[in-house]
C-alpha cells in the first residue's frame, strides 16, 4: 500500500453492539476491505474500533460500522480522523478495555 495513500479512523459504535457477533463481523468486513487495524469491548458496553488503509476502503467501513451485522442495533457511530499506523499489518479483536 502506498503509505500516501494511508489513511485512519478512530470508531466508537454505541446501541446492542456487544454480544451481537459486532467484532468479528467488523473483522470480516475490514479484512474483505484490505484494511488493517483492530476492534474491541468497551466496558461501558459500547466498541471501539481503529482502522487504515485506502479512503475509499475506510468509506466502507464506516457505512457497514452504521448497521452492523443483522443482530446488532447501532444507535451512534462516531468516527474521527486518527494518525496511520503503517506498522499493522492485520485486521484483528483485542481485548476488552
Amino acid at each position: 500500500m502506498d503509505e500516501y495513500e494511508i489513511e485512519a479512523l478512530h470508531f466508537a459504535i454505541r446501541g446492542r453492539v456487544q454480544g451481537v457477533h459486532f467484532r468479528a463481523s467488523m473483522v470480516a468486513e475490514a479484512q474483505g476491505l484490505g484494511l488493517t487495524g483492530w476492534v474491541r469491548n468497551r466496558g461501558d458496553g459500547s466498541v471501539e474500533a481503529y482502522a487504515c488503509g485506502k479512503p475509499a476502503a475506510l468509506d466502507a467501513l464506516v457505512a457497514w460500522a452504521e448497521k452492523g451485522p443483522p443482530a446488532a442495533r447501532v444507535d451512534e457511530c462516531s468516527v474521527a480522523p486518527a494518525e496511520a499506523d503503517a506498522a499493522l499489518q492485520d485486521f484483528t479483536q483485542v481485548a476488552t478495555v
